[in-house]
């Protein structure tokens, strides 16, 4: 009987079956090297035939001769390794660009967006933190040229009324303006006869796309004010204070004679506030979801319209309050009072941050511009001022007028309006976030009633003002800012965008607690708190965890680890840690010698016998 033989006995040896290399499959985009008949046309290479002689292998155990290792070739001089030069870019259709990489941006563009001031030098920090903080930089630095190049792509730029040789655009009217400009535009002047339910109170969504106004008769409506569609109109049978809308234009806020009321845009009431009675002023901060709320009682009253609480409830202490501006830039509320003072609040503190005396009489009007760096005030004393926000707190321009300024508010590139009886007079300035001249005035408009209610629209160079007679919505170029972010404020978002919108805003809401005056000061360090708490720690464990341990020598072998090597070894560190500190302190001595000569003296200053002794 046969057996099939094993592998270890004497099997047939197996033939070594050459492997042909696979050639890798041209592209069609790649150009064929191999020559070709003329007239062929192009196409896969042709196969190898399978008889075809294959190179032979060598065998394993067959020694062959080394090689020289002295070349052949003639020696040919090495060119020098200088840099290489770029390959020009081409496009897909094999076009070389006329203009490669990045557009250059314009050192003044790209400061413009600059956050972090390079002329101060990074602070002495540890490898980690230095490196930490180089990387922020650069980011930074990356961020703002990148937002100076994709200004190119705004397509809107502020307008301005400018008149002829020697012409006051104060004596330009409405109907002048309105006949210059186009038709799209012409339609936003507008005004509505309600003398039956006025005088009005009015104010803008956030969008600028929808306007809410509330009679003291009880008469409440919203609309889109661009294509005058009405969204709800009710009457609350009861005298209205004071309206704003909410985050959004789907909730609205209504003061009226007793409560506070919250409505939708359909007109239907949500909640009834009893907490917050007798309210006669309000104001909404989009970014805290908070609405303040004076009133006559002399409370300021903060309300977490997110999750339906009071925040907080602080006596100002100083009667009725019927005055009531907030800072857009910090989200402070500016308090006026009839003692001529003006007090700036958070819900963080109980007391009053900041009190100005602004005028002689009671407070009539306070505004603030967009950037927070000035605010505007009108008092019985017939007096309209500017104050400095920047920590002096000074006025910086006055002006008297015919008759105490009744309401003011700004705009967004800095126009000061001002309701004056039945007079709107605006002042404008050199551009945004610049101081508005009140020497002369740059438009007025008469209206048909006493102004009750002043407002900027967004966007939009509109001014809508609430009075007896109704509304009026007047044209004022150059006050708003032509280009809006559409990821913040689009005044075309849809109802699905609106609600995603939401959600991204109460993710995002700033706790009521880290409203301060200034902003900045969130991301500095507070040291004294930080010893205090370090104190309170030692006291309470009774040593310094994070003291740093004597030093304690090494045990050695062959005898070094002797009592008076030891000792040696721990003085020698002491000695070092010694000269370290006064060398420290020789260089701060210095530093502030230095700082001393470099004072300069104040000149026209009488000599002094007192002066040899100054070396």
């Amino acid at each position: 009987m046969e057996t099939v033989p094993k592998p270890s006995q004497d099997a047939p040896p197996k033939k070594n079956k050459p492997q042909a290399k696979r050639k890798k499959p041209r592209r069609y985009w790649e150009v064929d090297t191999t020559p070709s008949a003329t007239g062929a046309s192009p196409g896969p290479p042709p196969k190898k035939k399978r008889n075809q002689e294959l190179r032979p292998q060598r065998p394993k155990n067959t020694q062959v001769a080394k090689k020289s290792r002295v070349s052949k070739k003639p020696l040919v001089a090495r060119k020098s390794r200088g840099p290489k030069k770029p390959e020009p870019q081409r496009s897909l259709s094999g076009a070389q660009d006329p203009f490669p990489g990045p557009a250059p941006v314009p050192v003044e563009a790209a400061r413009k967006f600059r956050r972090i001031d390079k002329s101060k030098k990074l602070p002495p920090s540890k490898s980690k933190t230095r490196s930490r903080l180089e990387a922020a930089e650069a980011e930074e630095e990356e961020t703002s040229v990148q937002a100076a190049r994709s200004e190119l792509l705004l397509a809107e730029e502020p307008g301005f009324l400018e008149g002829e040789d020697g012409e006051d655009t104060a004596k330009i009217r409405q109907a002048d303006i309105v006949e210059a400009v186009d038709i799209a535009s012409a339609a936003k002047h507008f005004d509505l006869n309600l003398r039956q339910f006025g005088p009005y109170r009015l104010h803008y969504s956030r969008t600028g796309r929808h306007l809410a106004l509330g009679g003291r008769r009880g008469h409440v409506a919203a609309f889109d004010w661009v294509t005058k569609k009405l969204m709800c109109e009710i009457n609350v049978m009861e005298a209205v204070r004071d309206i704003r809308f909410l985050h959004s234009e789907a909730l609205l806020a209504v003061a009226q004679n007793r409560w506070l009321h919250i409505y939708d845009n359909q007109g239907i009431e949500l909640h009834c506030v009893r907490r917050c009675d007798r309210v006669t002023r309000l104001e909404f901060l989009p970014f805290h979801f908070l609405l303040a709320t004076a009133s006559e009682t002399g409370f300021l009253t903060y309300l977490d319209v997110s999750v339906g609480k009071i925040v907080a409830a602080l006596n100002a202490r100083a009667g009725r309050l019927r005055v009531m501006a907030q800072n857009p830039y910090n989200a402070v509320i500016h308090l006026g009072h009839s003692n001529g003072t003006v007090s700036l609040w958070s819900p963080a503190m109980k007391e009053p941050l900041v009190k100005i005396l602004c005028h002689r009489g009671g407070v009539q009007a306070v505004a603030v511009d967009a950037t927070g760096t000035y605010m505007a005030t009108s008092g019985l004393d017939h007096q309209l001022k500017i104050f400095d926000l920047r920590g002096t707190f000074q006025p910086l321009s006055a002006r008297t007028l015919p008759q105490g300024a009744g309401h003011l508010t700004f705009s967004q590139r800095g126009l000061l309006a001002a309701g004056i009886g039945d007079v709107v007079s605006i002042w404008a300035g050199q551009g945004k976030a610049s101081l508005p001249s009140l020497e002369k005035p740059y438009l007025t408009h008469r209206l048909a009633g006493h102004a009750h209610g002043l407002q900027f629209c967004p966007f939009e160079d509109v001014l809508g003002v609430g009075h007896s007679g109704g509304i009026t919505s007047m044209l004022v170029p150059g006050a708003a800012e032509p280009n809006f972010d559409g990821l913040e404020s689009n005044p075309y978002r849809s109802r699905k965008q609106r609600q995603e919108w939401e959600v991204k805003a109460l993710l995002e809401k700033v706790p009521a607690e880290l409203i301060c005056l200034d902003p900045r000061a969130l991301a500095e360090v507070d040291v004294i708190s930080l010893e205090q708490e370090k104190k309170e720690r030692i006291e309470r464990l009774g040593y310094d965890p994070e003291a740093k341990a004597p030093f304690q020598p090494k045990p050695k072998q062959k005898g070094r680890s002797s009592t008076a090597n030891v000792v040696k070894r721990k003085k020698k560190v002491m000695d070092k840690e010694h000269r370290d500190k006064v060398r420290q302190s020789l260089e701060q001595q210095q530093q502030q010698q230095q700082q001393q000569q470099e004072k300069p003296k104040p000149t026209g200053a009488r000599p002094s016998a007192l002066d040899r002794f100054v070396h």
